[in-house]
């Protein structure tokens, strides 16, 4: 059964759902939370609600002791009377949470099912919850704000009302001469011969810089959000291009495959990353535009991304034309690759004399490669139905083995979810697709760390990952998507309803049911969000600027932004630990932000936004990746 048809069967319950969305400045955050947790945004009718209530032992706030009484209340805002009372119960017999540091009880209010806008009150202290909303409505305008981030991303696009807030307006960026209209090769800049018109795509995260192999993944990651729930994604997400009779997210995968189009050459290699200058707001960026050369691994992962295009448009009327040419694009990139396997471009490095090229490392080792390859190859046997790419698929995936317990973690996290997706379809070979479902239950759904986890209670605050390190939300995300994408395939033993309750528990961890108590998307006040994120690592919303923190600059950053999330490996650059130069030696004697520091894996995140030598980045970062993978786990919260 796919996932919205299970959604269709599930509406009856009340799993409907709204629009619209603003900011505002938010205060709550320079306060100390309250130790009862919920989701700040809320809960659908029909699945589980279940409050955390902690008592910090380790951590920076061990000092804030609590133990909860017997009686909590669940209390209608509206009318001020109590609609339920239970008593919370201890998880793990007591015991503290290593991870986090607390000791923790729950209150189930499962039963509550009531539209309405509640708190959760302990009533013999007065201890309140922050508010939140019951609704069968309550994700749609949180996953409109997730989804506007990306318009905010466009390189090249005007930024203007009533698209965005007046406070992020902004004029197209990084056209100026010798930009990215007229971009030259890295290490030739002065041949006017290298001149490439490369307008438009994404700024990939926090710095403006766009990688040819991490748009792709977006584009894919997308489409599947698409797929996977279509009725979700309407013509009304407040873009530029809302009204104009195509769902907003195929508007929006559009402007991301113009630029991966730009970006390959006529023999059909992809140019692997491009450089661009920062500044705040990003039009007052100067500095020119640089690109580097074709490698193999970019010029496969955007096979792949053409190939999904491709069947995805050419099922929609009027984009026959667009789909024939993803199709070209496709089957031109795979044939580069097998006559070029392994072309390497290694940017910002010196094995590719590349130092500034870019921030993050796009170039990929044998391993991932291979991981890319057979993503590819089962998007282009999906669009050819062609025997050739599914013995492709089935030669590196018996190579690979997707199907393992780590899959959801890693860089091609979303590996086994295009696997049951190449099950589902029509034409995969009976005998592989019932193997490649069986493998994906039996390795990585009924893994260790996937519904044992669930099943057993494992994790304190319902959302347990192998562990917390650079973009662990993205990785908490993923793992809520285990259970959605087993839904999808109508695999594994246990209830859709439970599975459904696995997934969304994901999605209350985001959204502040969380040892900080913090919703960790950017500014989200005015959507009922009471401790949100106020500033984090992005060019844009920098320290210093108009747009650095909710409440201390003029205007704090843009809604909707996911931040990279706790990780317990967080460090200084360790110039700090000698001489940094420059400005560096001023910035390392800033004391040591804690958190992040010195703290339980859970609680090794704080919002802080200082770049070199702090660091923040590794930390506090927004990324496309990130924002792609929330927004398809959201998708199927929404309606």
């Amino acid at each position: 059964m796919a996932f919205h048809d299970f959604m269709k069967y599930f509406v009856p319950l009340g799993f409907l759902f709204l629009s619209g969305c603003s900011q505002v400045a938010q205060e709550s955050s320079y306060l100390t939370p309250p130790p009862i947790i919920v989701d700040q945004f809320g809960y659908l009718p029909a699945l589980d609600k279940i409050a955390i209530i902690k008592d910090p032992i380790i951590g920076f706030d061990a000092g804030q002791s609590f133990t909860p009484s017997q009686r909590f209340s669940v209390i209608d805002q509206k009318t001020g009377m109590s609609v339920f009372t239970g008593e919370p119960k201890a998880w793990n017999d007591g015991e503290v949470d290593d991870v986090s540091g607390d000791r923790v009880w729950r209150f189930d209010f499962s039963s509550v099912r009531t539209p309405g806008h509640y708190v959760i009150r302990d009533i013999e202290q007065g201890v309140d919850s922050y508010e939140f909303e019951v609704s069968t409505t309550v994700y749609k305008p949180v996953l409109k704000a997730a989804f506007k981030t990306l318009y905010l991303q466009r390189a090249g696009f005007e930024k203007r009302p009533p698209f965005v807030d007046a406070a992020f307006q902004d004029k197209a960026s990084h056209l100026r001469k010798g930009q990215d209209p007229q971009a030259r090769l890295f290490n030739s800049m002065n041949d006017k011969s290298t001149e490439r018109d490369l307008r438009g795509g994404w700024y990939d995260a926090g710095d403006y810089n766009k990688y040819t192999s991490w748009t792709a993944n977006c584009i894919m990651q997308l489409l599947a959000a698409y797929l996977e729930n279509p009725t979700v994604w309407t013509d009304d997400f407040g873009i530029p291009e809302s009204g104009n009779g195509t769902p907003d997210i195929l508007d929006e995968v559009k402007w991301g495959l113009d630029w991966l189009e730009r970006m390959q050459n006529e023999d059909g290699a992809m140019l692997s990353v491009m450089s661009l200058a920062s500044a705040s707001p990003p039009s007052a960026a100067k500095g020119s535009s640089r690109y580097g050369p074709p490698n193999s691994s970019a010029t496969m992962t955007s096979a792949g991304a053409f190939a999904m295009a491709a069947k995805v448009y050419g099922e929609i009327t009027g984009f026959g034309v667009d789909s024939q040419r993803y199709t070209d694009r496709a089957e031109k990139a795979w044939r580069w690759v097998e006559v070029n396997p392994r072309v390497k471009f290694y940017n910002n490095d010196t094995r590719s004399d590349s130092v500034g090229l870019g921030a993050g490392q796009q170039e990929v080792e044998a391993d991932r490669m291979a991981k890319k390859m057979l993503i590819s190859a089962i998007h282009m046997s999906a669009l050819k139905q062609d025997t050739y790419y599914h013995r492709v698929v089935e030669s590196i995936y018996a190579k690979v083995k997707p199907m393992n317990a780590d899959t959801p973690n890693g860089f091609e996290g979303n590996m086994a979810f295009d696997m049951l997706y190449y099950a589902g379809l029509p034409a995969t070979p009976k005998a592989f697709a019932k193997q490649v479902k069986s493998d994906y239950t039996s390795n990585v759904l009924n893994a260790y760390n996937a519904w044992p986890v669930i099943k057993n209670d494992k994790g304190a605050y319902r959302a347990k990952v192998d562990g917390y390190w650079w973009g662990s939300n993205s990785t908490k995300i993923r793992r809520g998507e285990v259970f959605t994408q087993a839904i999808q395939a109508n695999v594994g033993d246990a209830s859709k309803l439970d599975y459904l309750n696995a997934a969304v528990d994901y999605v209350h961890y985001i959204h502040g049911v969380n040892p900080l108590n913090k919703t960790y998307l950017s500014n989200m006040g005015e959507l009922g969000a009471e401790n949100s994120v106020t500033e984090f690592y992005h060019s844009w919303f920098a320290d210093g600027t108009d747009w650095d923190t909710v409440g201390a600059s003029k205007y704090g950053p843009a809604p909707g932004f996911l931040v990279g999330g706790a990780n317990a490996g967080y460090e200084r650059d360790s110039c700090c630990d000698n001489v940094c130069g420059g400005t560096g030696a001023k910035m390392c004697k800033i004391p040591v932000h804690s958190p992040p520091s010195g703290q339980p894996p859970a609680k090794s995140y704080t919002d802080f936004n200082e770049g070199w030598p702090i660091n923040s980045w590794a930390v506090t970062e927004s990324s496309n990746r990130y924002q792609v993978n929330y927004i398809r786990l959201l998708s199927k919260f929404s309606r």
